[in-house]
């Protein structure tokens, strides 16, 4: 399937609305025990996750896991100015709904010291296999990745939502790792 790169709002809608067909908590509960699963994990000395909005995989297994393995969790608060930051979460109880509908942290709780050993789980539209991302046009998370390169990625998608191509542009950030409801896709295995 072709894109033309001026048509990322059309993606956007288009795999949106794909999403909302496909997703379930069946295939939520299989791209997080994959995630789980993943050897790469027990290094892992933090991992950022984010608040499910609308049919976005569903995380709380994840994060309910990583505190089974002793893991700390993080989850992403959105500034008014465009930046985002992290914030160190023991309960999914401290997430509150933020500015923009999405379960979001206090500020006051502590950002964690990111390593190459800390884990990303971004949120997206659409993937390539190649770690291409269509994601809402907020640009956050590429800002935030920028920040921190030291930073391994990783998606959580519906397999639906892995395609050939994507326009992509320079600032960009691209994915390491897709866990899908049926496999696990190394993109870029540099970190």
């Amino acid at each position: 399937m072709q894109y033309s790169i001026n048509d990322k709002k059309s993606l956007r809608k288009h795999f949106s609305r794909l999403r909302e067909a496909v997703a379930s908590a069946e295939k939520d509960a299989q791209i997080c025990t994959r995630f789980l699963e993943w050897d790469r994990l027990r290094d892992a000395d933090t991992v950022l996750l984010y608040s499910a909005f609308r049919s976005e995989v569903r995380t709380d297994d994840v994060f309910r896991g990583l505190a089974d393995m002793g893991i700390p969790a993080a989850f992403p608060l959105c500034h008014k100015d465009g930046i985002m930051t992290f914030h160190l979460v023991s309960s999914l109880s401290q997430l509150t709904d933020g500015s923009y509908g999405i379960k979001e942290p206090d500020s006051s709780l502590p950002q964690p010291v990111l390593t190459d050993r800390s884990i990303c789980i971004v949120p997206g539209l659409a993937f390539t296999a190649g770690g291409g991302r269509l994601g809402y046009g907020g640009g956050f998370y590429d800002r935030f990745l920028r920040e921190n390169p030291c930073v391994i990625t990783a998606a959580a998608a519906y397999s639906q939502q892995i395609t050939p191509d994507l326009p992509l542009e320079i600032h960009d950030i691209r994915i390491n790792y897709i866990f899908t409801d049926e496999r696990m896709i190394t993109c870029n295995e540099q970190k």
